[in-house]
């Protein structure tokens, strides 16, 4: 009888996990946002993370997220990405379903564990006034709201 794990560098991936590759988005990961530079955070985190991490939600189940394979990083692309992820779904289920790999790169692991997780929380908490910034207009997307998992267009274009 198989196993139901495989090995991933240094973890065991369970089928019953799901798994994204930023690489499997664009091997040339972009800027912040949408109006700046094309496969941006933004758009990442609108088109691919938001809908993964809902369906882990939904399915209490790890995310794993990898980071290998693209071309590099800026900052921007991450912190929008994932600190979109805090904004909609809180610090602490983030930290329950996503387990993010990085084994060329292990640094920007812990920028985001260690930073944007934090930042973006603080936003989350302390000036829900102040929503990311939407730079083109999105279907729409997941947000856990009122006890639950929600889909619907939370923030407009020209609200920002």
């Amino acid at each position: 009888m198989g196993s139901n794990k495989r090995v991933f560098g240094q973890y065991k991936i369970d089928k019953s996990m799901i798994h994204i590759s930023v690489k499997d988005f664009t091997l040339f990961p972009g800027l912040r946002h949408c109006s700046i530079s094309e496969k941006s955070g933004e758009e990442f985190y609108h088109t691919i993370l938001n809908e993964a991490f809902a369906k882990a939600y939904s399915e209490d189940t790890k995310l794993i997220i990898d980071l290998d394979g693209t071309d590099g990083y800026a900052s921007s692309f991450l912190d929008e990405a994932f600190g979109n992820l805090v904004y909609d779904f809180a610090l602490n289920e983030v930290k329950k379903r996503v387990e993010i790999i990085s084994m060329e790169e292990p640094h920007w692991k812990k920028m985001i564990e260690g930073n944007t997780y934090k930042q973006w929380e603080d936003r989350r908490t302390s000036m829900p006034q102040q929503p990311p910034k939407i730079t083109e207009q999105h279907n729409k997307w997941f947000r856990l709201s009122n006890g639950g998992l929600h889909e619907e267009v939370w923030i407009n274009q020209d609200e920002n």
